[in-house]
């Protein structure tokens, strides 16, 4: 598992905001959106590319465009919604799947509730997107799941991401193709198994306390 901190001046300047606790729900989407969108451009590097031949005004060249079978972005219900936007303004032509996971807050272990994504993910390259790596079982139930059906390159971008959950993917996820992009790793786990400092619930944070 390869690991990629976004070492950017304007990523720390976004993240601190969402960091601060008086930052309200709409300012929190739209800088979760912006963070999104520079964090893909990173995670992207490797999208895979062919060859076209194209006419411009003035003559003929060849440039690339993305390969098929087309990339496919998969939020994690339901924080990874606010971070869909974001992905796919870089990859408008990328396939959208998704997957309902919930963490069990006295086990820690995430359970699947929903998916919708196709059933051979053969030869396709994945980004799955989940604000927060944790305790890294949420994000290794789902690549599992996604190499289970085939996907041979899987990156997953989050915002933050704990020491903890760092360690528990490489463990677990060892020898796989996967690699994380975040915005930073913070300093540990509470014993809630939150992200410290971290910048709170995300899912709350995006779009408000549901019971």
């Amino acid at each position: 598992m390869r690991l990629h901190v976004v070492d950017h001046p304007l990523v720390a300047h976004k993240l601190t905001t969402l960091r601060d606790e008086r930052t309200d729900s709409p300012t929190f989407r739209r800088l979760a959106d912006e963070l999104v969108t520079l964090l893909a451009y990173e995670a992207t590097r490797d999208v895979r590319t062919e060859q076209v031949d194209i006419r411009t005004p003035v003559g003929p060249t060849t440039g690339v465009r993305l390969s098929h079978p087309r990339p496919l972005v998969v939020p994690i219900l339901r924080a990874g919604l606010g971070m869909l936007d974001g992905m796919v303004r870089l990859l408008p032509t990328a396939e959208v799947g998704f997957l309902g996971m919930v963490r069990d807050e006295e086990t820690l272990e995430a359970k699947t509730y929903a998916t919708r994504m196709p059933d051979d993910l053969s030869g396709r390259q994945v980004y799955v997107v989940d604000p927060m790596l944790a305790t890294g079982g949420t994000l290794v139930a789902a690549i599992d799941l996604l190499i289970e059906r085939g996907a041979d390159d899987v990156t997953a971008l989050c915002l933050l991401a704990a020491p903890e959950g760092v360690e528990a993917m490489e463990r677990a996820l060892a020898g796989k193709p996967v690699t994380v992009v975040t915005a930073a790793v913070d300093e540990r786990l509470n014993e809630r198994g939150y992200i410290v400092p971290g910048l709170g619930d995300a899912g709350d944070r995006m779009y408000g306390t549901v019971s």
